[in-house]
């Protein structure tokens, strides 16, 4: 295979990776999102599993902005497994508008993934998170944990997307923060 239908396929799948980045079909991204106010730690009170996040506890996001306005990602969690701390570095940006809070991100160079607030409160404490499709759901909070009010209204909005909430993993936070995160 000659360099260029290497660089040929390669293109392709980048972009066919990165149009797969999108919301599940019976929701949509929350409007009026303001990325600053977005922008901090939140832990992670639940999600679905899989093979980035397995065996992790404790763990938590950090969101900044880079000079080009993207949002930079720092995760966390600790693996209760290996006794150690793991973190994922990435970058997300915005799929449309810069107040809709749909936005793909990526940990691994060209290649893409949704990430969409779908419930917010108007305080910015508490997020409903959906991925591309109905593999991937959070549920964050600027605490440690979540009013079972709180809770109760996203499982209610997440079985309504089509997502099968009794597949989440609730996530333990019973140990001091990351030592990657980076307080004020």
């Amino acid at each position: 295979m000659n360099t260029k239908t290497l660089i040929f396929i390669l293109s392709l799948t980048a972009i066919l990776f990165n149009s797969c980045a999108s919301i599940p079909k019976n929701t949509k991204a929350i409007e009026n999102f303001d990325v600053n106010k977005y922008l901090g730690i939140w832990y992670e009170i639940a999600r679905f599993d899989f093979r980035f996040e397995k065996d992790l506890d404790n763990v938590s996001a950090q969101y900044s902005l880079n000079e080009k306005g993207n949002v930079k990602v720092l995760n966390s969690g600790y693996n209760f497994i290996k006794k150690e701390w793991k973190k994922a570095e990435g970058i997300a940006k915005f799929r449309g508008n810069k107040d809709i809070a749909a936005l793909k991100v990526s940990f691994f160079g060209p290649f893409y993934s949704g990430y969409n607030v779908v419930s917010m409160d108007d305080g910015y404490k508490y997020a409903l998170v959906a991925g591309k499709n109905l593999n991937y759901l959070w549920i964050l909070s600027r605490t440690k944990e979540i009013p079972e009010s709180v809770k109760t209204k996203f499982l209610k909005i997440a079985t309504e997307i089509g997502y099968d909430t009794s597949k989440l993993v609730w996530v333990k936070h019973d140990r001091t923060d990351s030592p990657f995160i980076q307080k004020d």
